[in-house]
């Protein structure tokens, strides 16, 4: 059994609604938007799963459980703030409770990956190319900054305020940023590598070697300072992937709009 069937049988977990045969006939409705809702990712529902574990703990170790509680108490657990961790972990051994033995117990999404498509031998549906609204999205801001940049530019020139302005030729980038360290990278090149920030982003080399798996692009052979697989895909191997923009959680989005002669 995998880490997550132990648990489950461990904690006895069961489905939210007497909907669902089991945890894992709910996590694959919920990944494969069976049940009618939106499909949804690793990440959410990995966070779903450890929070229902830790509920069941809190139950049988009569803690109290509210959604604010489980929120936050949870955000302590998994985070990188040791403190946190520390206040947390001295508060649920008043309960009986130690804050290692459940951590060990709860699942990553890398985990939680393996569960559905090995375990479970579940089957996402693959969403069609033509769907590549996150694309075309930055595509038309990118295109809207550049005719408004051109517009300020003509006005200036006209004023005598910008020597060459009705002249230049203006192009936009769009850059996107590390919400943990000063990290900034083009759009184009996050998505080739599968991540913005490979420090800062967890799961960075699980999503790009996932990729190399479907895809069959090997990676580049590189490695960073501190020794990771670093993976350059095409975008096209990345768009047959499945991986848009929605995974860079953490990220900021930049345009930056450079004139110069035409």
């Amino acid at each position: 059994m995998c880490k997550v069937d132990v648990a489950i049988e461990r904690y006895g977990l069961a489905a939210p609604t007497g909907r669902y045969d089991s945890v894992d006939d709910y996590l694959l409705a919920r990944w494969t938007g069976a049940d009618g809702g939106e499909s949804e990712g690793y990440k959410s529902l990995t966070a779903w799963f450890n929070k229902r574990l830790l509920a069941r703990v809190y139950e049988r170790n009569g803690r109290d459980v509210t959604d604010v509680r489980l929120d936050a108490e949870y955000e302590a657990l998994v985070g990188d703030d040791e403190l946190d961790y520390g206040d947390v972990a001295a508060d649920l051994a008043t309960d009986g409770i130690d804050a290692d033995e459940l951590t060990g117990a709860m699942a990553s999404w890398s985990t939680m990956r393996r569960h559905l498509n090995d375990c479970l031998d579940g089957e996402k549906p693959t969403v069609e190319a033509s769907s590549d609204w996150e694309r075309n999205s930055v595509d038309i801001a990118r295109e809207t900054v550049r005719q408004k940049a051109e517009s300020a530019l003509a006005s200036l020139g006209k004023k005598g305020r910008l020597a060459g302005a009705g002249d230049a030729g203006v192009d936009v980038q769009v850059k996107v940023s590390c919400a943990e360290c000063p990290t900034r990278v083009p759009l184009e090149d996050a998505l080739d590598r599968g991540f913005v920030c490979q420090e800062h982003h967890a799961g960075a080399d699980e999503m790009a070697e996932e990729a190399v798996r479907e895809t069959g692009v090997a990676p580049d052979g590189g490695a960073d300072s501190g020794g990771r697989l670093r993976a350059v895909l095409p975008i096209g191997a990345l768009s047959s992937a499945g991986l848009a923009l929605g995974e860079f959680s953490g990220a900021a989005l930049e345009l930056v709009a450079a004139a110069g002669m035409a």
